[in-house]
């Protein structure tokens, strides 16, 4: 069951690869950009067809993708007539949005797994059905039994439990009217919640355990609350990235000597993997949890590719972007002066930078795949 998590992840990791592309050929087409190649994986090719001027295929190594887009810096040659159809002779708008699309799209999946998670599969929620009644409490005085389900509240419908149930705590011990279904039949119980200490804080409780499970929510509801998940998920990707060197010293105790992994901390992509197989093959939870825990996981890792992709540093698109970006500037400033506006940044000649952040971002994938094959990260679940 575990290698299925593990198979469902690498499925879901290339499938979102595979429309990060997607977004950098739909983008350039537009734009009129010449795209030669797209495909999913490295090294040799195992399939490809063509479709007009562009090549399509799969390559032996599934480790990401590529679209190709002619013309990237100037001292790449285009075919005759076709010069102006080069990356580098686009306005830095479009430019921007070329190199922005991918990560855009991350956001994208990110948002519809997590509205796909709300409305059609469900969250973990207290559930309005008793799962336990505590001897002597107010609720077994009043008749309350397991498996009872609370409809209503003082006569206002029960829709969610962790909200409704603050009626119970601001009652001030006054009567309550209860709406019970029990084995089908509607019943009105009265009770009065008691005062009792709950980790050195008083509370009026009935004296109740609610079961705990999956629940869906509306369309509505849903939109709302997938992007309030997106936009928490963007601020801690954001926090994640700037927390990323002070991690590193950590990583390197817990992959050298054996120090437990920080469930908070640093993860590769196969460390990834191994946690989607432990919740996909977890006995502890049910079908529906562990597709449920799945989705969020695949959101999440969308949402922070997303950002990390934008990071301004080459190769990354960010890096890119912040090229078309210092463009506009130099533009600018030269308008300013009267001036012609400047030839367009060689991305060629940062390319002792690119390689040394090329260096630095290999060291740190092998350590976090050292540190996830040598020292896993293990969920309780």
């Amino acid at each position: 069951m575990q290698i299925l998590g593990v198979l469902a992840f690498v499925v879901a990791l290339l499938l979102s690869v595979m429309i990060h592309e997607f977004g950098h050929y739909l983008t350039a087409k537009r734009y009129g950009m010449k795209v030669t190649e797209f495909f999913l994986g490295f090294g040799t090719r195992i399939f490809s067809l063509q479709r007009g001027e562009t090549e399509f295929g799969i390559k032996a190594i599934p480790a990401g993708g590529y679209c190709k887009i002619e013309g990237m810096t100037p001292g790449d040659v285009m075919p005759v007539g076709e010069e102006n159809r080069a990356f580098y002779k686009a306005s830095s708008g479009r430019k921007l949005i070329v190199l922005g699309a991918g990560s855009f799209l991350h956001f994208v999946i990110g948002y519809v797994l997590l509205f796909t998670l709300f409305a059609g599969i469900g969250t973990t929620q207290a559930l309005p059905v008793i799962a336990e009644v505590i001897k002597g409490s107010a609720a077994q005085s009043a008749g309350i039994m397991v498996g009872d389900e609370v409809t209503s509240i003082d006569g206002k419908k029960v829709t969610d439990w962790y909200k409704d149930v603050t009626v119970i705590r601001n009652s001030q011990g006054r009567e309550l009217t209860l709406g019970i279904k029990r084995a089908g039949q509607e019943l009105i119980i009265t009770a009065a919640p008691t005062l009792e200490t709950i980790d050195g804080t008083e509370r009026f409780l009935l004296g109740i355990i609610n079961e705990v499970g999956l629940k869906r929510t509306g369309v509505v509801t849903s939109f709302k609350n997938a992007g309030v998940v997106t936009k928490d998920f963007l601020f801690e990707s954001v926090k994640s990235l700037a927390k990323l060197p002070s991690k590193i010293p950590e990583l390197w105790g817990q992959t050298v000597n054996g120090e437990e992994r920080d469930i908070n901390g640093l993860v590769g992509v196969v460390g990834v993997a191994r946690v989607s197989g432990q919740a996909v093959s977890s006995d502890e939870l049910s079908a529906m949890e562990r597709l449920a825990t799945f989705v969020l996981i695949i959101a999440s890792l969308n949402i922070f590719v997303g950002i990390f992709n934008l990071l301004p540093i080459l190769p990354l698109d960010g890096g890119h972007m912040a090229v078309a970006i210092a463009d506009e500037i130099r533009a600018f400033i030269a308008r300013l002066r009267g001036r012609s506006r400047p030839a367009a940044i060689d991305v060629t000649v940062l390319t002792p930078i690119t390689m040394v952040v090329f260096v630095i971002l290999a060291a740190l994938t092998l350590l976090l795949l050292v540190a996830d094959i040598v020292n896993p990260l293990v969920l309780n679940l």
